[in-house]
């Protein structure tokens, strides 16, 4: 009995309108074309399984704590990943990695305290990046120095250090205003004289007591050469002091026996 063959062009029409299968949508998901809605599951890590031409991806209010290097699966189409409204404490350097055409992040309402520009170098497309009411009491101007396309950069509601530490990243908020966003809720929490004060109200004159404390190898040079000079000049010093205190000392027991022989005889 001999094969049936389909006539070419409708095989061909039939794989436009029915492509090979894509990953099933997670249980925890619900999923629409080049989307998946996995906000409110309860969810502690992100779903593996998610279809490959996701573009837009939620995850908010959930209880996802840390990103690792496997955390998110490969989604090289993904434009909008919203981990808003988590526990996220610690952000992998390579967490965000095959994730080039990501056009929007946001990672508001959790506990981020400390941030590093590796972590979002692989990001070259992103041009919205929320950071808004985490933990951060400074952040790295490398961070936000890293996203070549960055056009809005959110940071309210995070307990700012207003010291000499917050410095350069003042100096990249000052030159790149048009790219933060609510910057009148950008204010100081500590010190206390300074809480609720707005960063982006500080000027040049403010930062006046604050000195680049790095140091030169000149700087270094100059300390080694000088410092064992110093060890000497000071044991002479003292040598000399002290032999002034005893020469002062026996002077006086002179003019006391001059004055007094028969008491020195005694003695």
């Amino acid at each position: 009995m001999g094969c049936w063959r389909l006539p070419g062009p409708v095989l061909g029409l039939l794989l436009l309108l029915c492509p090979p299968g894509s990953a099933a949508c997670p249980a925890a998901c619900r999923c629409s074309p080049g989307e998946a809605d996995c906000s409110e599951r309860g969810l502690l890590e992100v779903p593996w399984s998610l279809p490959v031409n996701t573009s837009t991806l939620w995850l908010a209010y959930n209880f996802i704590s840390v990103l690792g290097p496997r955390s998110l699966p490969p989604l090289p189409g993904l434009r909008l990943l919203s981990l808003a409204h988590n526990r996220l404490e610690l952000i992998h350097p390579q967490a965000l990695l095959g994730l080039g055409a990501l056009q929007e992040l946001d990672l508001s309402h959790n506990h981020l305290s400390v941030l590093t520009p590796d972590t979002f170098r692989p990001l070259t497309g992103l041009a919205t990046l929320n950071l808004a009411s985490n933990r951060l009491g400074q952040l790295e101007p490398g961070v936000p120095g890293a996203l070549p396309r960055l056009r809005a950069l959110l940071l309210q509601d995070n307990p700012w250090v207003c010291s000499c530490s917050i410095l350069p990243l003042w100096r990249w908020l000052s030159r790149y205003r048009d790219k933060v966003r609510e910057k009148s809720l950008l204010l100081c929490r500590v010190p206390e004289q300074l809480n609720k004060y707005p960063i982006m109200a500080f000027g040049d004159e403010s930062f006046r007591q604050c000195q680049d404390t790095s140091l030169s190898p000149q700087h270094y040079i100059a300390f080694f050469t000088i410092g064992p000079f110093s060890f000497l000049a000071s044991i002479f010093f003292c040598t000399f002091l002290g032999s002034l205190v005893v020469f002062y000392h026996s002077l006086r027991r002179e003019s006391h026996c001059w004055r007094s022989p028969r008491v020195c005889r005694v003695h």
